[in-house]
């Protein structure tokens, strides 16, 4: 019977292309309400393992539950109903550029619901309200915002449809750290305001300490090690406490880096 205090159970996960394997038996489980985040070096699997996440993408062996739902056995139908539980923040936004920020975020009501044009409007522009866009954003073209606006526009299409589960992807990525620290508070904000899961891809140690329940870090295509920032700090394999001393080193410059709480003697 499927354990409904997760949301998403990945078992047994292998995933090659060619001879370049990039998940090996990989298991992760995503807790109802947590916040996930995923991190890793480059090339560790993990846009692989978010598209896997949301049906864009099939390992060549393991299973993925969503929801208690076995992915493999789903129909089109069942999939399609499936998606309409997540959203999803790409990194670059992922916005039409031929539409308004208002018709980009009432994109997918006009999907997905039978809701008349002015009402899904009202519905965009609360949206946008809620991730912190002024009213006049909502008239713009993607390509005339900010990068920190258009990282909110994006949040406020990837919850039109009140998701229960949420996926960011790099959701500071190119981001000054005033904008990035907005978009911290900004996600923690959504997930008391809805009670979401997230899960999201990040290599921002910021967002890692402040906003994530747990991490899982990925390497040598599996889950290395999964917990809280914290107690990841004591774990003691290599590829963990690299990757963290080498992101440290990278966001703080050599001097502090050399202080981390991750580099051992």
């Amino acid at each position: 019977m499927p354990d409904t205090s997760l949301v998403i159970e990945m078992k047994g996960i292998c995933t090659a292309f060619g001879s370049h394997v990039v998940h090996k038996d990989l298991e992760l489980d995503v807790r109802r309400g947590e916040i996930l985040a995923i991190a890793g070096g480059s090339g560790s699997g993990k846009s692989v393992l978010l598209r896997e996440m949301t049906l864009l993408q099939r390992p060549d062996s393991g299973t993925v539950r969503l929801f208690g739902e076995d992915t493999v056995a789903l129909d089109r139908a069942q999939g399609i109903a499936l998606r309409r539980r997540w959203g999803v923040m790409f990194q670059k936004g992922g916005l039409f550029s031929a539409l308004t920020v208002r018709e980009n975020v009432g994109l997918p009501l006009r999907e997905h619901s039978a809701l008349d044009s002015a009402l899904i409007d009202e519905i965009a522009d609360w949206k946008l309200s809620l991730t912190g866009l002024p009213a006049e954003a909502s008239l713009k073209r993607p390509d005339e915002l900010s990068g920190g606006m258009l990282k909110r526009a994006s949040l406020a299409r990837a919850i039109a449809l009140d998701p229960e589960l949420l996926f960011l992807d790099e959701p500071t990525s190119g981001l000054d750290p005033a904008s990035a620290a907005g978009v911290d508070a900004l996600i923690l904000q959504t997930h008391a305001l809805y009670g979401l899961t997230i899960v999201m891809i990040t290599h921002d140690l910021d967002l890692l300490w402040q906003v994530a329940d747990r991490v899982a870090v990925l390497g040598e295509g599996r889950v290395l090690a999964i917990d809280s920032m914290a107690a990841l700090a004591h774990v003691q394999h290599p590829i963990v406490q690299g990757y963290f001393a080498d992101a440290r080193r990278a966001k703080a410059g050599p001097a502090v880096a050399a202080e981390a709480p991750w580099k051992t003697s």
